[in-house]
């Protein structure tokens, strides 16, 4: 993948907020995960605090109102994680902006503009929060509020009235050092997360999707597809031990990869194609110019006709269709795939190399199952 391909794939890469979530549900965690983002609004309330009381922190009337009010979110925020459900995404964007907001005032206030700037440092839990659970152009905004934040703040320094005035040095320095942190950092540690949820959502072997990573673009795929009837396809590769026997594991391996490859040309191109089990591949898209028989019979074949074996790879293949015209008639992503599979496993009893369709109806769950043509 290139340079500009991958910046591309993290620019439009959206983070499942809600499988995130999930994910944590699943490790059994999201207590304690809760507890560490809670702490944060209570450091948020100790260091308004602290402002408060220091003949170095905020004055006036503004500045003591602005202080107050960013105690008090403090506060909220963290008996909000500690007492209620985990928030619902525009919830957690709307938190954030305004904590973004209040911190930032409430820095700029401060009557010694150097402690002033170690408030803005506050932004870096906002920041690091939005690098876990939001996407990377939700994280772009905050480092930009962050870093101008600190911008207007130094000039407020070097050209206000105050002890610092005309100390061009220190404002710099100032960038400098917050520029190291919310600049560096944060984005930093978004890549990290990226790669490492990326690693973890694919298969080390093909470099496809693996079945958590199905499940994850299949939430977003399902609200930003546009379309109302949607297909999953399963496929299994015939008597693939047979093939590990005779050739040996590492051809058995290189067919995988081959197979995935030819996959990736015959598949639509805004399919997901996913790597659900040893042998086993899933593709979900929508239903557009062509049929999903016809797509599915063409992935068939794309697996038939691979070159360059000493033997000729054939697959079963099992296709779920399915359509959601309101909201809660959707079948389960589970009902889908366990549609494609009895289907699949059906072509498999008809001897593979064949394509058998299961027809999902809007409110019911029955399956019609209807064979495609074998290849010769």
């Amino acid at each position: 993948m290139t340079n500009s391909s991958s910046l591309r794939s993290r620019w439009q890469y959206r983070v499942d907020y809600r499988w995130v979530v999930e994910f944590l549900e699943s490790h059994g965690i999201v207590g304690r995960m809760k507890f560490v983002i809670g702490g944060g609004g209570a450091m948020m309330l100790l260091n308004s605090t602290l402002m408060a009381i220091s003949p170095a922190g905020v004055h006036g009337a503004l500045g003591t109102a602005v202080n107050l009010l960013s105690a008090a979110l403090g506060g909220l925020w963290a008996l909000r994680w500690w007492l209620g459900p985990w928030p619902r995404e525009s919830e957690s964007l709307a938190w954030i902006a305004v904590l973004n907001v209040v911190i930032s005032v409430d820095s700029m206030l401060v009557r010694d503009r150097v402690v002033g700037a170690l408030g803005i440092v506050m932004l870096v839990a906002t920041g690091a929060y939005v690098a876990v659970f939001h996407r990377l152009r939700v994280l772009v905004l905050c480092v930009g509020w962050s870093l101008l934040s600190i911008l207007v703040l130094s000039a407020t320094m070097v050209f206000g009235n105050g002890r610092w005035q005309g100390d061009g040095a220190l404002g710099i320095a100032v960038v400098v050092a917050n520029l190291a942190v919310i600049g560096v950092v944060l984005p930093t540690m978004q890549l990290s997360h990226w790669l490492l949820r990326m690693d973890a959502l694919s298969d080390p072997l093909t470099r496809l999707l693996n079945r958590r990573g199905l499940d994850s673009y299949w939430s977003e795929y399902a609200e930003t597809g546009g379309c109302r009837t949607e297909y999953a396809i399963t496929l299994d590769l015939d008597r693939f031990k047979t093939v590990n026997d005779t050739f040996g594991h590492p051809f058995g391996d290189e067919v995988l990869k081959r197979t995935a490859d030819r996959l990736r040309s015959a598949a639509d191109s805004e399919a997901l194609i996913a790597r659900t089990g040893g042998e086993e591949f899933v593709v979900v898209s929508c239903v557009r110019d062509d049929p999903a028989a016809v797509v599915a019979e063409r992935l068939r074949r794309a697996i038939e006709t691979m070159p360059g074996l000493p033997m000729t790879i054939t697959v079963s293949v099992g296709v779920a269709l399915f359509t959601a015209p309101r909201a809660g008639e959707q079948p389960t992503r589970h009902h889908v795939l366990r549609a494609s599979d009895d289907a699949m496993y059906r072509a498999k009893r008809l001897g593979g190399n064949t394509v058998v369709i299961a027809e999902m109806g809007e409110t019911t769950r029955e399956r019609v199952a209807r064979v495609g043509l074998r290849s010769a």
